[in-house]
């Protein structure tokens, strides 16, 4: 808008947002496709999966780090008001008076079992919703002269002089300045690359834990009123810092593939009725933080992962929080007679204990027992536990305040650089590196 004349190439992995369909979510079967609809394409994983956006400075990323609070609460309230002026939901969960109760209810709750409870407003676009919106968005670039070459693999960077010159592709494309935004299924592709070019980094955390679902019962009082409640807990056995993480009411279990057909579980809601289902489904994750000699928190993560996919024959485990107590497998059986019946159709029953290490079991149980208090039911026999629920945001590339690596006119963005870790942040992100350039 600012600047016609300016060129910009967008190289994408994935396909068009239109051509993003995932067989699985019809047939409930998956059909291996490369590159995957679920994590790539125009608009990338966060918004295909549930399109939630976070409306609070503290939650989704670490911008805090690099922007004042006061100019990123307008920064979020910018790019919120694009989304709206796209078609997003005017709704906002946790806005109302009713809403403000709840909240004040569950942070007394919360401190009573030593649970942090960090209160958001969102704003609930919903699987279908985002693929119209972000269609729009899509649409609007071409339109406006942006190029976008689709199902491309960037290959490399060309780096000379300390200075970013292009990127290798199906071919070589020059541009004096480069912004890499890869999300977390690049996260090992970057790590790579950063060591290959000297690009600065730093060992960050990784997140290992489950995906957790419950009847909607359990979880009506959030559901209706803020629609997601985001706890951290400091287990008691070994202080580590658990978290709840991208709630879905009434959603649904879903797996994700990566290139290397490394299938971990992640879950999604949709805006509508007519896909609503009986469950709500919920991360716990638990930071790993790694100190030195150790510089592998990505393949660290992946080798979790790896063991739970040989186990289960490339698919996800699922278990009874009972059996996962008592340290037994779920049994086909034992699954059948469950009254919540799992939304991950393929998932096979097995038991956690052969994949996750002892310790980050161990914080999973007590955050579940932690939650019961303010949820009675959570720590139910039935609740179901799927495995492996990995986030690879673990390589933290180090930049400036405007997000320039030490490689001069390299920027990086989004959850793949370690700096966000959701679709608001990702989006001010890509708007402060936006500004930046237009300022030159």
């Amino acid at each position: 808008k600012k600047d016609p004349e300016i060129k910009i190439l967008i190289i994408e992995k994935g396909n068009r947002i239109e051509n993003r369909i995932c067989p699985k979510r019809r047939r409930s079967v998956c059909a291996s496709c490369r590159p995957c609809n679920i994590t790539t394409g125009f608009s990338g994983a966060g918004a295909y999966s549930d399109g939630k956006l976070n409306l609070s400075p503290e939650i989704g990323g670490d911008l805090l780090d690099y922007v004042r609070y006061d100019k990123l609460v307008g920064l979020i309230k910018y790019v919120d008001d694009i989304y709206l002026s796209y078609g997003a939901s005017k709704e906002v969960y946790g806005e109302s008076e009713a809403s403000k109760k709840i909240v004040e209810e569950l942070k007394q709750k919360a401190i009573q079992s030593n649970l942090k409870f960090l209160r958001s407003t969102i704003r609930h676009m919903g699987t279908e919703k985002s693929y119209e919106i972000y269609q729009k968005i899509q649409r609007e670039l071409l339109d406006r002269g942006v190029e976008i070459l689709f199902r491309k693999s960037v290959k490399d960077l060309i780096i000379e002089n300390g200075s970013i010159r292009g990127v290798i592709a199906d071919k070589e494309y020059y541009a004096e300045n480069v912004v890499v935004v890869i999300g977390r299924e690049g996260a090992d592709w970057l790590k790579r690359r950063c060591a290959k070019h000297s690009v600065a980094t730093e060992a960050g955390i990784v997140d290992i834990g489950v995906r957790v679902e419950v009847r909607n019962e359990i979880m009506k009082k959030v559901n209706d009123s803020i629609y997601e409640g985001k706890f951290v807990y400091y287990t008691k056995t070994f202080d580590d810092k658990a978290r709840t993480f991208c709630q879905n009411p009434a959603g649904i279990v879903a797996t994700e593939y990566y290139d290397d057909g490394l299938a971990v579980v992640n879950g999604h809601s949709y805006g509508d009725d007519v896909h609503r289902t009986n469950n709500t489904n919920f991360a716990i994750l638990v930071s790993n933080h790694f100190t030195e000699p150790f510089r592998e928190p990505i393949e660290y993560g992946k080798s979790v992962a790896k063991l739970g996919n040989l186990l289960s024959g490339n698919k996800i485990l699922v278990q009874r929080f009972g059996d996962f107590r008592r340290g037994r497998r779920t049994t086909e059986a034992r699954l059948f007679r469950n009254n919540i019946r799992p939304t991950l159709a393929d998932a096979v029953p097995g038991d956690l204990s052969l994949v996750l290490p002892y310790r980050i079991m161990t914080d999973i149980k007590e955050m579940l027992e932690a939650l019961d208090k303010i949820f009675p039911g959570m720590a139910s026999d039935e609740t179901l536990l799927y495995g492996v629920e990995v986030k690879f945001y673990s390589n933290k590339v180090l930049v400036d305040k405007n997000f320039q690596s030490n490689i001069k006119g390299l920027y990086m963005a989004g959850d793949g650089a370690g700096l966000t870790r959701g679709l608001v942040q990702a989006s001010v992100n890509g708007v402060l590196i936006g500004r930046g350039l237009a300022g030159k």
